[in-house]
């Protein structure tokens, strides 16, 4: 890259992906969570180009209103005619004493590194990234003359067995000046097997105007591959997931199976976190040191801290946890649940936009919501905090050391105060003052004599199992 040279990125994204078989533009469809067009774009800023734009076709304004960023610049390819057309929708818009990055919105595992090598290599004359793959089929042949030297890239419709027979192939990613870019494209062609206009083209004409083409080989050819259906997916997403797994082993966390762990966003991990088989991580997750995730779990846009158990079954979203804390087995905590630290969410509870103090616990078989507790309360199985009328939504508040018998229902609005002890089975309407005992249920009955039901012209009772 010559000295004080800026660089513009164009990444080619308008390709329908018909074997997709799908109505959603192919950059849209999901690797680890986020569309493959998110991954390169990533990439892409990484090098701090001066401009990045972006071609569209195929469902454009679905692309442009789901990236939603304002510092991309769209261009639009209304008929798909070739890479090389794709790219000349971009280039008038690139800084003309620029250097120009081609990418592809549907290889999302290329790295930085190799961009950097590929960037440095071209100057006044251009540079593309090839790679050497055991299995080269349907892909471009990179052509030497006898002293090595770059010649052209040959299509695989368009090469002879001769060429077929070379394992060195173009990714399609290239760098050279916005200006000669520009030169070379107004002379490409479309005289070939798919009529259509190929940016790699511009190399031989390149070559044949007795400019010299580098050549950077990528160490990882993984990095290259492209997705042109769910099968091509779904390789990429488990390198995606083994590779994301191996960075976390090397860094000290204990993950059970590679294989069978899913990060599909961000996730940031303290020391000695163990997580066993089947965990999926969305958006935004950070575990503190001594976390413990057990099997399938689904953890998302969560802070856990340290030395907490998250036990099988459970799901996380948009809570935040304290240190020590236990969750499940088959617990589930909704957005705007707070843990101090030391709180316990047993098996089969449910809560929701829930504040726990220390050490306060509903271990089994409750709905928690719109509620604050103190520190210190007990929540009794089958417990219910009945938060919404049917328009409103309301809040129930629970002071220090308050425990809630078996069986209750808080209707909110509705207040426990310090101390408040709710017997087993009652309904709650009004406030529990301190240190007070709440008995809210009717005086139970037994009546003598009493006869079970009988099913007319059977003779037999209603008790299901006589």
């Amino acid at each position: 890259m010559p000295a004080n040279a800026m660089l513009d990125v164009i990444i080619l994204a308008a390709g329908r992906g018909t074997r997709m078989r799908s109505p959603i533009p192919k950059v849209l469809h999901p690797l680890a969570g986020r569309p493959l067009l998110s991954h390169v774009l990533d990439t892409a800023h990484a090098l701090n180009p001066e401009a990045v734009h972006v071609v569209v076709g195929h469902g454009a304004d679905e692309v442009i209103s789901t990236l939603n960023d304002t510092t991309i610049q769209f261009h639009q390819q209304v008929d798909q005619l070739g890479t090389g057309h794709a790219t000349a929708q971009a280039l008038p818009s690139c800084n003309p004493d620029n250097l120009v990055l081609v990418l592809f919105g549907d290889v999302p595992l290329i790295s930085v590194e190799s961009l950097k090598r590929l960037v440095a290599a071209a100057g006044p004359e251009p540079a593309m990234l090839a790679a050497r793959l055991d299995d080269p089929s349907g892909y471009g042949r990179v052509v030497r003359d006898a002293a090595g030297g770059f010649v052209s890239v040959v299509e695989h419709k368009d090469a002879t067995p001769q060429q077929l027979s070379i394992a060195e192939v173009n990714t399609g990613v290239l760098a050279a000046p916005a200006n000669l870019l520009t030169e070379l494209l107004a002379r490409i062609d479309n005289n070939n097997a798919q009529s259509e206009y190929y940016l790699p083209d511009v190399l031989a004409l390149a070559r044949a105007d007795g400019r010299a083409v580098a050549v950077e080989l990528t160490d990882d050819p993984v990095e290259m591959a492209g997705v042109n259906d769910r099968l091509q997916l779904e390789e990429l997403e488990r390198v995606y997931q083994q590779r994301t797994a191996e960075s976390l082993l090397r860094n000290g966390v204990s993950i059970s199976d590679r294989r069978r762990f899913d990060v599909r966003g961000h996730l940031e991990c303290g020391e000695n976190v163990v997580i066993d088989v089947n965990v999926v991580f969305e958006g935004h997750v950070v575990l503190g040191d001594g976390v413990r995730v057990g099997p399938n779990c689904v953890i998302k846009n969560a802070h856990i801290g340290p030395d907490c158990d998250i036990n099988a079954f459970s799901h996380i979203e948009d809570a935040t946890l304290g240190s020590e804390c236990s969750v499940g087995p088959y617990a589930r905590l909704r957005p705007g649940t707070e843990l101090g630290d030391q709180a316990r969410i047993g098996n089969f509870v449910e809560t929701k936009k829930a504040v726990f103090g220390r050490a306060s616990k509903a271990n089994h078989l409750a709905y928690i919501g719109d509620t604050t507790l103190g520190d210190g309360c007990n929540i009794g199985a089958g417990t219910i905090t009945c938060n919404y009328d049917g328009v409103n939504k309301h809040q129930t508040i629970i002071g220090d050391r308050v425990f809630v018998g078996s069986n209750s229902t808080l209707v909110a609005p509705v207040e426990i105060q310090n101390d408040g002890f709710v017997a087993a089975g009652s309904v709650i309407t009004k406030t529990v003052p301190t240190d007070e005992l709440a008995v809210g249920r009717a005086r139970q009955r037994n009546i003598s004599g009493w006869q079970r039901p009988v099913k007319p012209g059977t003779g037999s009772t209603t008790k299901k199992d006589q």
